[in-house]
C-alpha cells in the first residue's frame, strides 16, 4: 500500500489506525484510497501482539433477556466503541460458577480487562482475578472492596417509597429482590429509610423475598394481595416484578392505580407504553458505562465506588390514597 500510494509505511500505519482522529488530508485520502482498492483489511491479532492488548472488553451478565441487562451491555459496547475498542458478553444465569468459567474463556482470550454485572454477597470471585493480575470493574452490582459504577440504589428506594408516602400511602409491600445481590439490598434500605423518617413503622410481612423476574414479580404480588391486611401501594425494586404485580392485580379483579399504586424500577423502555404507563426509577445506564470503562483502566481506581445518581419518573401507575 505504501507503494502504490507514494508514501512510507510509518504514513500508511498513522493514516490507518483508527485510534488516531481520521485525517482528510490529500494524502489520507490517497492512502485510505489505496486501502480499499487492495481490499486491506486490519489484522487485529497482529496489531495486538504488536501492543501488548487486543483492545476487546469482557462483560459478564446474568443474562440478556434481562433488558436491563441488555440495555447495559448496549451502553458499554457503544462506550468502547468510541474508544476504539470492542466489548464481548458472556451470561451466567447468575450462577456463581458459570461465572469463574466466563471469565476464564475471555480471559483466555486475551480481553483487556472484565466489567462484571454478577457481584454476590459473600462471593470471593474478585480476589481471586485480582490475586491473578486480571483487570476488572463491577457494574450495577459491587461487593464493597473492588471498583464498581453503579446507581445510588438506597436513594433510588428511597425516592420511590417517599413518593407513595406523600401520595398518602401508610402500608407499602416491597418486592424486594434477592439478598445476594447489592443492588436490591440498596434498594430495600431506601425503603426503609423513608418509612423511619416518617414514622412509620415497618412491617416484616410487607417485605417480600424475591427473584428479578417477572413471574416472581406476580407470585409476590399475590402473596401481598392475601394478607388481612393487604397494601394501598407496592414499591417493586425492578421493572419486571412490577410487569408481574400488575398481571397479579389484574387476576384479583382489582385496578392500578384505583386500588393500588405501583412503583418499579430502571425504566425500562416498555414500561412507558403499558395500557398503565408505570412510575419508575431512572437509571441512567450510558453513564454507568461510561464510568465502568474509565475505572476499569484508570489506575489507582481499585477501590473506588461511583455511585450515579437515579431519578423518579411519575406516571399513571400511582395515584393518591383514596
Amino acid at each position: 500500500m505504501a507503494r502504490e500510494a507514494g508514501v512510507s509505511k510509518s504514513t500508511v500505519s498513522r493514516m490507518l489506525d483508527e485510534r488516531l482522529p481520521n485525517s482528510d488530508s490529500p494524502r489520507a485520502r490517497k492512502v485510505r484510497e489505496v486501502a480499499q482498492r487492495l481490499g486491506y483489511v486490519r489484522d487485529v491479532s497482529a496489531a495486538s501482539l504488536r501492543r501488548g492488548t487486543t483492545g476487546t472488553i469482557g462483560v459478564i451478565v446474568p443474562r440478556l433477556t434481562d433488558t436491563v441487562m441488555a440495555m447495559l451491555y448496549e451502553a458499554i459496547s457503544a462506550a468502547a466503541a468510541e474508544q476504539g475498542r470492542f466489548a464481548i458478553v458472556a451470561t451466567t444465569d447468575d450462577n456463581p460458577d458459570a461465572s469463574r468459567k466466563a471469565a476464564e474463556a475471555l480471559i483466555r482470550r486475551g480481553v483487556d480487562g472484565l466489567i462484571l454485572t454478577t457481584a454476590r454477597e459473600g462471593d470471593h470471585f474478585a480476589d481471586e482475578l485480582r490475586d491473578r493480575g486480571v483487570r476488572f470493574v463491577f457494574a450495577l452490582r459491587h461487593n464493597g472492596t473492588s471498583a464498581a459504577s453503579v446507581g445510588d440504589d438506597q436513594l433510588g428506594g428511597y425516592l420511590a417509597t417517599r413518593h407513595l408516602l406523600d401520595l398518602g400511602h401508610k402500608r407499602i409491600g416491597i418486592l424486594a429482590g434477592p439478598d445476594y445481590a447489592t443492588s436490591a439490598l440498596g434498594r430495600l434500605a431506601g425503603y426503609r429509610q423513608a418509612l423511619t423518617e416518617a414514622g412509620i413503622p415497618q412491617a416484616q410481612e410487607l417485605i417480600v423475598a424475591t427473584t428479578f423476574s417477572i413471574e416472581s414479580g406476580e407470585t409476590a404480588a399475590r402473596t401481598l394481595l392475601a394478607l388481612p391486611d393487604p397494601p394501598t401501594a407496592i414499591f417493586a425494586i425492578n421493572d419486571n416484578m412490577a410487569i408481574g404485580s400488575m398481571s397479579a392485580i389484574a387476576q384479583e379483579g382489582l385496578s392500578v392505580p384505583g386500588d393500588i399504586s405501583l412503583v418499579g424500577y430502571n425504566d425500562i423502555p416498555i414500561v412507558s407504553r403499558l395500557p398503565v404507563p408505570l412510575t419508575t426509577v431512572r437509571v441512567p445506564f450510558d453513564r454507568v458505562a461510561e464510568v465502568a470503562l474509565r475505572l476499569l483502566f484508570e489506575d489507582g481506581q481499585e477501590s473506588v465506588v461511583r455511585k450515579i445518581t437515579p431519578s423518579l419518573i411519575p406516571r399513571k401507575s400511582t395515584a393518591p390514597r383514596s
